[in-house]
């Protein structure tokens, strides 16, 4: 059977920014729900490198999460205030993954997200050809650190982010070409950004398979997976709705098994419910709901 997690940042931004859940009421939340784990939203009141500077404190909260039963199945990085395609010294955005990369090596937590930061609009202040050598640049500096250290490095391509067309994911994946490398595997994201294409500069690409398609294509190439409906809207014009399943248009019962079929060298499965008004309330529903799912397929 598959590992449940869930995303812990979909309990302090958005909708819960000004009242976040308490971090030890997540922990016994997701306890009593049988979750295996958590994906840590690592800024904000949450554990954060910030937040937690000593190796006593990482302790600690490495310790609280073993305690409650728990593991961490990745680690969201706070990079979203740094500068990634729009200059050319892209070493203030290294320093911040290196500090983030060490916090996962200290928690133990297995893997760190990346996106490429600037919207898709950063196009008219960057041509696409120097806005890609600058990403794949960086990236294989950080995916080479983090190999070293044990931690592999995921990219969650969306539609609020640049380079969210399919060539465009699979170009990139292919040219920073480690192995500690791949694709984060939204399938809400996948939806907008191959079946309806949204916010994509210029002329839309999209595949007539959707996210299944898409899927296909990146066989090979996922390392992490996040799951999550979708009902073919943006939230706030921005990035793709995190619907809970069974509010959206996604059939699961094509996607899955495409996506065991792509080589995702670890056993997690995570919920992401970001921006959702309710998530903490519909937090069982949807644990219920991968719960089917896995006992479908992930055996």
């Amino acid at each position: 059977m598959k590992k449940i997690s869930i995303g812990t940042w979909a309990y302090s931004i958005g909708p819960y920014a000004d009242n976040p859940v308490p971090w030890e009421e997540i922990l016994e939340k997701l306890a009593s729900l049988d979750f295996d784990g958590l994906e840590l939203g690592g800024f904000g009141v949450h554990p954060n490198p910030d937040l937690l500077t000593s190796k006593d404190q990482r302790d600690a909260c490495k310790q609280g999460v073993a305690d409650a039963g728990l593991a961490f199945s990745g680690l969201a990085a706070n990079l979203w205030g740094e500068k990634l395609i729009n200059t050319e010294d892209t070493s203030h955005y290294i320093d911040e993954f290196s500090k983030n990369l060490q916090f996962c090596v200290d928690l133990g937590i297995p893997g760190i997200r990346v996106d490429t930061v600037q919207p898709p609009t950063i196009f008219s202040e960057v041509d696409a050809d120097t806005a890609r050598k600058r990403v794949v640049t960086t990236w294989k500096q950080c995916v080479a650190e983090a190999a070293d250290k044990g931690v592999y490095v995921t990219w969650e391509f969306e539609p609020g982010f640049a380079f969210n067309k399919p060539s465009d994911i699979l170009r990139i994946v292919d040219e920073v070409n480690h192995d500690n490398f791949g694709v984060q595997f939204d399938t809400c994201h996948a939806h907008m950004v191959a079946a309806v294409g949204a916010r994509q500069p210029g002329q839309k690409e999209t595949l007539p398979g959707g996210a299944l398609e898409l899927a296909q294509k990146l066989r090979g190439k996922i390392n992490h997976l996040h799951l999550i409906d979708s009902d073919g809207t943006l939230h706030g014009d921005e990035t793709s709705t995190h619907a809970p399943f069974g509010e959206g248009i996604l059939d699961f019962d094509a996607l899955i098994p495409e996506i065991l079929k792509s080589g995702i060298p670890h056993d997690w499965w995570t919920i992401d419910l970001c921006f959702w008004p309710d998530a903490w309330t519909v937090t069982e529903k949807c644990k219920k709901a991968v719960d089917k799912l896995n006992e479908k397929y992930g055996k």
